[in-house]
């Protein structure tokens, strides 16, 4: 074991459940995980070596085959695809004088292909070592390779290649707050109780007497401010956050935790970047005003944990997350006895993920949290009763803790007189694709899709996919439905496709996202994602016809039947809404024939028989006959 080895292992304490965070410390200090590596992490930790290279095998951005200075992975998105991706990636490995997908000999350079880096609105876009760089231009990848083949260390690249914009258009309530670190909590632990009719009440009153809080009551009292805003999580579900907050305070515990979701996997989705690097204090307000009302005010045990858990492709973001940390800490808003409240006690720390877009449901991110492979858990329990270290834990995306810190500011009340009856508050967008000004928009829930087009610069659209892969793609005539949980549910990506694109092949990426994605715990999601892959496959190269199209939907019916978790779920979702927005787009590549095989013998025997000189009639016919 290696001194550097040790330092790893001793800064995360020779913990287990810190096996993820320890592997992604290793990958970075030594490029790869040796098998050697592993087997001393097995030993040390006090695990099966089997449990820490199941863990390594998991996870995208963690490498068991061999060391390499320069892993290069470019973002593959759809709306990668549609601004040149392919050609950059060709140019590149021509550059480096690399084989795509395989290691140079000399282990220098490594050039493939990953899923969307939460980029979309400054694509194309690569990451390097796990850096994210956006923008990519010919001229770009002309210093990118000078650099590798100057064995350049990436941190003494330069600064501007991982420059990148928030691109923020359009600010509303959240993104336009004008709130200073701790004002949320400071306005739910000692001001006035916000105006409104929970005000009005004795209770209320009381619990607020003489400005002080009375530990247990003013938990209440903010829980059922959240509660009458009518907030509900941004995740996309829209589950009601207060209902989840109450149900993690009522569970028989001591220890509970508070753990945020910043692990937007969805292709399309990056308003979670920007809401980290613009909005962490309120981000971590929201945070610790979850643990102040499910640990009952900080009396008699609670929670005093959290975890930020951080998608792998925003590496960039952890120092400067961790620096606010730092600051908050210091002014005493995290630690012990927050703002002088005995026994308040709380505190965050980051996990930063490693490349598993499975991740982003919440059973699988505790399991990840927890040192595991990101498999989702079988529900019931949930997580609110049996989650973290089987510990009553709340789940909330990064929207949704910000979202609560307004509430906690502001009131119930003025947060449900903004959005629409069954949708209070404001949607944070992420817009990319065909659009003028792709970037950040926020709205009033209830907006219309065609005002959002009109807003972004989109012209002759013919399709939006709403809410990523997953979501539901709409043509024009659907355009005047609008965003809301009663409407056109979102987790907030929105990508515009004009006129000049073929629909087919953005279903056909998704179908291969999924396939790559799909986490192999259960038989119908790792087979029938990659049915579906090849599948949309055969249709492309000419092979499909209509007794495929007719299996893509049993294929979507079985595996909304048996798949364990929603990714299983939702895999054929964007070939269905596709093939019924757009069937031409399907039609037009099938062949008349009921069923074809998607491998054709005769036409991969054609080149041997001319080259033996066998190809003529007799010869192809007792060919066929010996086969």
């Amino acid at each position: 074991m290696t001194q550097t080895l040790q330092t790893i292992l001793a800064r995360h304490q020779f913990e287990p459940t810190r096996l993820l965070q320890i592997l992604c410390d290793v990958q970075e200090a030594f490029s790869w995980i040796a098998p050697e590596t592993i087997t001393a992490l097995a030993s040390a930790l006090g695990l099966p070596r089997a449990r820490v290279e199941g863990v390594v095998g998991f996870y995208s951005f963690l490498y068991s085959d061999a060391p390499c200075r320069y892993r290069l992975l470019f973002s593959d998105n759809i709306t990668d695809r549609m601004l040149g991706n392919q050609a950059l990636i060709t140019y590149l490995c021509e550059k480096l004088w690399v084989e795509r997908g395989r290691i140079s000999e000399d282990g220098l350079a490594y050039v493939e292909t990953t899923s969307c880096t939460g980029l979309c609105d400054q694509g194309p876009a690569l990451l390097v070592n796990g850096w994210a760089i956006p923008s990519l231009t010919r001229e770009r990848l002309d210093m990118i390779a000078e650099l590798v083949l100057a064995q350049t260390p990436v941190e003494q690249w330069p600064r501007e290649l991982f420059a990148m914009e928030n691109n923020i258009r359009r600010a509303d309530i959240l993104i336009g707050n004008l709130l200073q670190p701790g004002d949320a909590l400071r306005a739910a632990l000692f001001a006035a109780p916000p105006l409104g009719e929970a005000a009005e009440s004795a209770a209320n009153a009381r619990s607020w007497r003489e400005g002080l809080p009375a530990a247990e009551h003013g938990s209440m009292d903010l829980l059922e401010e959240i509660k009458r805003s009518n907030l509900r999580g941004r995740g996309g579900a829209g589950f009601t956050t207060g209902m989840k907050w109450e149900a993690c305070r009522n569970a028989s515990c001591e220890q509970r935790y508070v753990v945020c979701n910043a692990d937007e996997g969805e292709p399309g989705t990056f308003k979670d970047r920007v809401l980290l690097s613009t909005q962490a204090d309120l981000l971590f307000d929201g945070m610790t005003l979850c643990a102040y009302v499910i640990g009952g005010g900080g009396r008699g045990g609670g929670s005093t944990h959290g975890f930020l858990y951080l998608r792998g492709e925003y590496r960039h973001l952890l120092e400067p997350l961790n620096e606010v940390l730092a600051r908050r800490r210091s002014a005493g808003l995290l630690g012990r006895d927050i703002l002088g409240l005995a026994g308040f006690d709380f505190d965050i720390e980051i996990h930063l993920g490693a490349g598993a877009y499975v991740c982003g449901e919440e059973s699988a991110l505790i399991e990840s949290l927890e040192g595991k492979r990101g498999v989702p858990r079988n529900r019931p329990p949930y997580p609110v009763t049996h989650g973290y270290l089987q510990c009553p834990t709340t789940v909330n995306n990064v929207e949704t803790f910000c979202a609560a810190a307004l509430v906690a500011a502001h009131g119930g009340d003025w947060y449900r007189s903004i959005g629409t009856a069954k949708s209070a508050g404001t949607k944070v967008l992420s817009i990319s694709g065909d659009c003028a000004r792709p970037g950040i928009y926020e709205y009033p829930f209830g907006v219309a899709v065609s005002q959002v087009l009109a807003d972004c610069g989109a012209g002759e659209t013919l399709a939006v996919q709403i809410s990523g892969p997953s979501g539901v793609c709409i043509a024009a005539p659907e355009f005047g439905r609008r965003i809301a949980f009663e409407d056109l549910a979102t987790a907030g990506a929105f990508t515009v496709f004009d006129t000049s694109r073929d629909m087919f092949e953005v279903a056909r990426n998704f179908a291969h996202f999924f396939a790559h994605e799909s986490c192999g715990f259960c038989t119908p999601c790792r087979v029938g994602t990659a049915i579906l892959r090849a599948t949309m496959d055969k249709i492309a190269a000419g092979h499909g016809t209509l007794h495929d199209l007719a299996e893509i939907e049993r294929l979507d019916r079985v595996l909304n039947q048996s798949a364990h978790c929603g990714l299983g779920h939702t895999a054929c979702n964007p070939t269905l809404d596709t093939l019924k927005r757009f069937r031409p787009s399907y039609q037009r590549r099938l062949k008349s024939l009921v069923f074809e095989p998607a491998f054709d013998l005769d036409g991969a025997l054609a080149a041997a028989r001319r080259m033996t000189g066998r190809d003529d009639a007799g010869a192809h016919l007792s060919m066929e006959a010996e086969t």
